[in-house]
């Protein structure tokens, strides 16, 4: 896994918390400026201060076949 600081961070991307993995995997739903909004699946819409949490960003699901 890696991070990246929340500049690099883009609505889609999807992303767990280091802290909180009971949370599940999140989408970005928007960046402003180290706000960044995570929609994460068992704990809904949140706000996260990237300069206190690095989000670890996780990798796209490929698309096999068509």
């Amino acid at each position: 896994m890696s991070s990246r600081h929340a500049t690099h961070l883009e609505p889609g991307d999807r992303v767990l918390h280091p802290s909180q993995p009971d949370w599940g995997i999140g989408q970005v739903q928007s960046v402003i400026d180290d706000r960044v909004t995570v929609n994460f699946e068992h704990a809904g819409k949140v706000l996260i201060n990237a300069r206190i949490v690095a989000l670890l960003v996780q990798p796209r699901p490929s698309r096999h076949g068509a």
